[in-house]
């Protein structure tokens, strides 16, 4: 008996063909078109040269024919389903003309993304695009943000039941032309211009525009230097000392976005320039906006540094100074931390707002991940020395303000930065060490702890030399000397010794790293006084040796001079 014929069988025979047929099911065809019983039924037929078969044939035919102010005929390039027949004809060359005006204004045709086949396919896509080799039937051609939501600008390819499948822009972009034209449509002002004014001279733009342009940009100039001046005019007369400052610091990118603000504001009121124009304007006066505010911030953030310093921070040497240094480093730490997330948040709000100009922005993003190698290489270091400095400003090896001994150099931690450190040497000298190698290499911190130092200086004398003369004219001159510290450490070693001379180190402590230097070279210059007026035979002496009598040796001390 066949295993088919049996219940069990034919069970599981059912079940094989069911799953088989499953993959069949899922790769049935996408539709390639819109579905529609008929496409604009007030319209009538359409111009024989009007082109609609493909979406840059419907696209370039459209804007043709609105140049040449026919819209009447270009709305055969609109979805008018939704507008009752009997009104098509004058309701859609007025949506024609709305929809030229957005265009032309707002949206930057990247004309490679636009497929010549009629099915929608693109052929000049690469093989791991999600749209390489497949037939659309909607076709984005940008995007404006409206009322905080993006409203695309699309081609759909509708089949009409008694006409050949055609291009067309799609019904809800359609719906939204008014309220889009409303908001990026031609202005009050341009309304109220002169008919040649608003003539197109090149590159759709018009004549009007290449007159306001340079009147903006110097109309705007003045601004800047009037608002700078009321500015810094208010801050000389403030009676608080940290916003006089730092009123006077931020004067000039304070008005800079100020001015960019209006810029903006006004001429989303009053003025509509065209995209070319616009493609440039508008990123610029973001780009203004952000990066100048930023930097008002930070020079404010700045200003005030200088504040603390002065008021809290005083002596750098003082012995009582590590909390305000660790204060001050704090500081200094916020103003990275300000300056970071500002420059991420203004980054990210500037290319929030070039999203305006999408279809222009999917070009770049293309190379995206070439541009992120580069940059990646290229900034390396940038990128190292800004971790370093958090590294820095969260640990904290050092403070501004320390003393350090940073490869054989005494100095003083003056600022740090994000991608350096300043360091200001005794003899007011500044080194500027990237963070990066500072941090790679030993260093002394003298007051990570607190601000006392012990400083020391050796002198090579002759064996003759006695230690214990030496040490009670050493504790004198200490217990004299006006930056000593009676209760710090004092102490007079023999630390070497060969044959001919020993190694004296003298240790005494003073205060701060300031007092301890100028307190080594005051006694060590004392003590050299001393011996050479009361022991210059402690000096080291050449001893010369020779045979003498009976096998002995003899030897003869010189002094330097008569050596030499």
């Amino acid at each position: 008996m066949s295993i088919v014929r049996s219940a069990p069988g034919r069970l599981f025979a059912m079940a094989i063909v069911f799953v088989c047929a499953l993959p069949l099911a899922a790769q049935e065809p996408e539709p390639t078109v819109f579905e529609a019983q008929r496409l604009n039924a007030g319209l009538g037929a359409p111009p024989e040269d009007f082109v609609r078969e493909t979406p840059r044939g419907t696209l370039e035919t459209f804007l043709d024919l609105a140049d040449r102010r026919m819209f009447g005929a270009a709305a055969h390039a609109l979805n008018l389903n939704g507008v009752e027949a009997d009104r098509q004809r004058r309701r859609g060359a007025e949506l024609a003309r709305m929809l030229y005006e957005v265009i032309e204004r707002r949206v930057v045709i990247d004309w490679q993304d636009v497929p010549t086949r009629p099915d929608g396919l693109d052929e000049s896509l690469s093989t791991d695009h999600p749209f390489a080799g497949k037939q659309r039937r909607s076709i984005r051609l940008g995007s404006l943000m409206l009322d905080n939501r993006s409203v695309p600008i699309r081609l759909n390819r509708i089949g009409p039941a008694d006409t050949e499948p055609v291009w067309v822009f799609s019904r809800k972009t359609v719906g939204m032309v008014p309220q889009l034209n409303a908001a990026f449509g031609p202005t009050w002002f341009e309304r109220s211009l002169p008919a040649p004014l608003r003539e197109s001279v090149t590159a759709s733009v018009r004549a009007w525009e290449l007159i306001a342009l340079p009147v903006l940009f110097l109309a705007s100039l003045a601004a800047v230097m009037v608002l700078r001046a009321v500015i810094g005019r208010t801050s000389a007369n403030s009676h608080i000392g940290w916003i006089s400052r730092a009123s006077d610091e931020a004067r000039t990118p304070l008005a800079i976005g100020l001015v960019s603000v209006a810029l903006l504001i006004g001429v989303d009121w009053a003025l509509s320039f065209s995209s070319a124009v616009t493609l440039f304007l508008y990123p610029l006066l973001w780009a203004l906006v952000i990066f100048s505010l930023t930097l008002a911030v930070v020079r404010t953030i700045d200003a005030t540094l200088e504040v603390v310093t002065e008021r809290y921070v005083g002596e750098i040497d003082g012995t009582d100074d590590s909390a305000r240094r660790h204060l001050y480093t704090n500081v200094y730490g916020l103003r990275r931390f300000v300056l970071l997330v500002a420059f991420v948040l203004g980054s990210v709000l500037l290319l929030h707002k070039l999203q305006l100009f999408e279809s222009f922005g999917m070009s770049l993003l293309a190379s995206a991940g070439v541009a992120t190698v580069i940059l990646g290489i290229a900034g390396q270091s940038i990128l190292g020395n800004i971790l370093a400095s958090l590294q820095v400003a969260i640990a904290k090896p050092i403070r501004i303000g320390d003393s350090v001994l940073y490869e054989d150099r005494w100095s003083h931690v003056e600022s740090i930065f994000y991608t350096y450190i300043v360091l200001k040497t005794w003899d007011e000298r500044r080194l500027i060490v990237p963070v990066k190698y500072f941090l790679s290499r030993p260093f002394e911190n003298w007051t990570m702890i607190d601000s006392t130092t012990v400083r020391s200086f050796a002198i090579e004398l002759d064996q003759a030399a006695r230690p214990a003369d030496l040490r009670d004219v050493f504790e004198k001159l200490v217990a004299r000397d006006e930056d000593a510290m009676e209760d710090g450490l004092l102490l007079v070693a023999v630390e070497g010794q060969t044959e001919h001379a020993q190694t004296v180190n003298f240790y005494a402590t003073a205060a701060n790293p300031s007092d301890a230097w100028m307190m080594e070279v005051r006694l060590a210059e004392r003590m050299g006084d001393w011996i050479r007026e009361n022991h210059p035979e402690w000096w080291p002496r050449v001893r010369l040796e020779r045979p003498g009598r009976a096998g002995r040796l003899e030897s003869r001390i010189i002094d330097a001079n008569e050596a030499g």
